[in-house]
């Protein structure tokens, strides 16, 4: 498998930056729905499994990206 080219790395941070901010929202707004204090939505955006693996995801991808520059 050959190395992805920087405008795939771009691509694909920005969707998956763009499902990331989806999802927060979601969850965001299910708190909302739920009545729950701001304080536990923001533990739930923080504890979130499917966020915190998105953000590594990013993070290994920004990495890579700017080790190609």
């Amino acid at each position: 498998m050959s190395d992805p080219t920087a405008q795939e790395l771009q691509e694909t941070i920005a969707g998956l930056s763009a499902y990331r901010e989806r999802l927060r929202d979601h969850v965001i707004s299910l708190g909302k729905k739920l009545r729950l204090p701001q304080k536990q939505i923001e533990v739930n955006l923080s504890e979130n499994p499917e966020l915190q693996k998105i953000e590594g995801m990013l993070s290994q991808l920004v990495s890579q990206r700017e080790a190609q520059s």
